[in-house]
């Protein structure tokens, strides 16, 4: 099985030693994303709703740099620093997916990366 790395400016770098998706022969694989603005490398003032636009644009570039789309996703994990964002953060989601919509799982965590409050990975159909 091949593993060729993607990149794409469009999305922050890698703040660690990880590339910001892994393609297969089928599936992209997404490292998790935070809300940050690729072009200032920073986490901007905003709403957890901004916040969720954003971390969905950027995994959204890093699909289009594969040659997919982020509304093929076959799965998705949400992490949240604070779980009662959940229904802020669906009514953002629906926006990004459609029938039939990924399987997904969402979990409230203590901390993120950068002290962001939401974190998305996501694995892509090619």
């Amino acid at each position: 099985m091949k593993r060729i790395p993607v990149q794409t400016n469009k999305a922050p770098a890698a703040i660690g030693p990880y590339s910001q998706a892994i393609a297969t022969d089928s599936l992209l694989f997404t490292s998790g994303a935070i809300p940050i603005d690729p072009q200032t490398g920073a986490i901007p003032a905003g709403s957890i709703e901004d916040h969720a636009h954003l971390v969905f644009r950027n995994l959204g570039a890093i699909a289009e740099a594969a040659g997919t789309r982020l509304d093929r996703a076959v799965k998705v994990t949400v992490f949240l620093t604070d779980i009662t964002h959940f229904g802020r953060v669906n009514a953002v989601y629906a926006q990004y997916f459609t029938e039939p919509y990924p399987a997904r799982s969402a979990f409230q965590v203590a901390a993120l990366p950068l002290g962001a409050a939401i974190e998305v990975e996501a694995i892509i159909a090619l």
